[in-house]
This record gives C-alpha cells, sequence and structure tokens, in this order.
C-alpha cells in the first residue's frame, strides 16, 4: 500500500471518527464512490519526495441536513449514569448490525426497501424504545422515528430529562412494510414478517440489557410478549420481557391522531412510571404535564 493511500484512508478514518463524535451517525456516498471503493488496492509506485509531500486532499463526503433541535420546556435534570460499552460489546453489536443490513430472509422488503432500519442510540442504554415498524420518512433515512411520530417521541424522551443519545430506539421489523400499488400509507406487520425479523431485536436487547423496556403500541407488545390484547387494557400495566420491566404505552402516532389532554396525560403518566422504575428524578413540573388547571 502506497504512502499516499495510507494517508488518504487513515484522513478518511479520522474524518468519519470526528463526524460521529458530534453525533452523526449516516453519511451519503454516492453509488460510483462506492463502487470505486470495493475495487482492489492498486500498489501505487511511491515517488521518492512523497514523504515531504502535503497529505493528498480528502473526498469530501456528504452529510444529510440535520433537523432542528426540538425544544422543551423541561428542567434541566441529571440523567440516568452513562454506561459505556467494552469493546466486545461493540463489536458484538456492530457484527449484528451488518447482518442485519444484509438481510434478505423476507425477499418481498427487501426487495422494495430503501434502508434496513436497525436502530439508534446508546447501546449501553438503561432505557429501550421498542415501536411497530419504519414508515416512508424512516426508510430513507435508515433511522427510526424520524417522522412526525418521531418528532414527537423526541418530545417525550427529552420530558424526562433524557436524550436520543441516551437511550436505544428500535423496531420489531427493521424494513418498512412494503406496500404494493400504494403510493403512501403504512401496513401492519404479518405474524410472519414479525416472526422472522424479530430474532434480530431480541439479540439488540440482550446485547444492551436495557433495564426498562416502553413497547409503543400493540404491535410492539405483541412483537416481545406474544399478547394480542388491545393496547387501551395494557398500557400503564407493567409486563415483563424475559425479566426486564416492559412498559406498554400508546404509540406516538395515536397521540397525533387523537390529541385530548387526558390522552396524553396517560401516556405521561406511562413515562413517570418509568422515570421512577429508573430512579431518575422527578421535578413537581414534570408531575403536573399535561394537568389541567
Amino acid at each position: 500500500m502506497s504512502d499516499d493511500y495510507g494517508q488518504l484512508l487513515n484522513a478518511t478514518i479520522q474524518h468519519l471518527e470526528d463526524l460521529q463524535t458530534r453525533g452523526l451517525r449516516h453519511v451519503v456516498v454516492a453509488p460510483r464512490t462506492l463502487r470505486e471503493l470495493a475495487q482492489p488496492v492498486k500498489n501505487l509506485p511511491v515517488q521518492p519526495d512523497a514523504r515531504n509531500q502535503n497529505p493528498p486532499a480528502m473526498p469530501k463526503i456528504s452529510t444529510p441536513a440535520q433537523p432542528d433541535t426540538l425544544k422543551s420546556a423541561t428542567p434541566d435534570l441529571s440523567p440516568v449514569t452513562t454506561r459505556h460499552a467494552s469493546p466486545d460489546k461493540a463489536s458484538a453489536f456492530a457484527a449484528l448490525r451488518e447482518r442485519a443490513l444484509a438481510c434478505v430472509r423476507c425477499p418481498h422488503l427487501a426487495s422494495s426497501r430503501k434502508n434496513v432500519v436497525f436502530g439508534v442510540g446508546s447501546i449501553d442504554a438503561q432505557l429501550m424504545f421498542v415501536g411497530e415498524a419504519p414508515g416512508a420518512d424512516e426508510d430513507e433515512q435508515g433511522e427510526p422515528f424520524v417522522g412526525k411520530a418521531g418528532q414527537l417521541l423526541t418530545k417525550i424522551i427529552q420530558a424526562t430529562g433524557l436524550s436520543r443519545a441516551d437511550v436505544y430506539i428500535a423496531n420489531i421489523l427493521k424494513c418498512r412494510p412494503d406496500t404494493p400499488g400504494q403510493s403512501a400509507g403504512n401496513r401492519k406487520p404479518t405474524p410472519e414478517e414479525m416472526q422472522t425479523c424479530i430474532p434480530y431485536l431480541h439479540e439488540q436487547i440482550d446485547l444492551i440489557g436495557p433495564k426498562v423496556i416502553v413497547a409503543l403500541g400493540a404491535t410492539a407488545v405483541e412483537g416481545l410478549l406474544g399478547k394480542t390484547v388491545g393496547i387501551t387494557k395494557l398500557r400503564g400495566n407493567w409486563q415483563t420481557y424475559r425479566g426486564t420491566p416492559l412498559m406498554p404505552t400508546y404509540h406516538p402516532a395515536y397521540l397525533l391522531r387523537n390529541q385530548a389532554m387526558s390522552e396524553k396525560r396517560r401516556v405521561w403518566e406511562d413515562m413517570l412510571a418509568v422515570m421512577e422504575k429508573l430512579e431518575m428524578p422527578v421535578s413537581e413540573k414534570q408531575r403536573n404535564f399535561f394537568l389541567k388547571a
């Protein structure tokens, strides 16, 4: 490997690590660039004075526009204790991600998807949120809960004093359920699709080891617990997923359809119970969210 190529590779790696440090989780690379990177490295001749030359310019990698920071009226509270992933755990999680990104077990979903939506957040999170399946926005960006429902979930997380980086967010399905003949809209995953995809989520949960799981909506509850009881009956009542406390609550999309103060309060009461389970501080202002004056 030539000195120039080695310098370029090191500079690229450093650039990507800097982006990751700043919180960026995805970069956009042109298909042509990916094809070129896949080609075998040629042994380029080293110029006699190569060591005295400046390192070659690093290729530009376009980064997706970041959404405006969502504002919250939440007081500044200390988040739950941060844990740090061991090298073995991080390696195992990366390997799991690679397997999921290459998955074609559901050919109809693999052929229609734009991205596999693996999950996002801290792999040492004490709190994990599980939703149903990616929608159009999530499929486009490759990240769960980035559409309108995701923006609402972000506000709910921030209202507890945490951020998306403090928790982990995933779905029962890693691919968007296909909607042949439809130009818009979503559909519920089939039992067969959930059964095929759920092992990835089980492995994620086992590696992360959250202290509490929040199941967002009936499909998430069905996928994790096998229960088909209506979410109205289950929400607010602690369940157990393989020894881990699990709180079923309404999916944020439901709150977008039904914006009654009473429904918002029910979801917030569920989150207060989660905060107490995690021994997080709860202010009087937080306790009074969505209560009528």
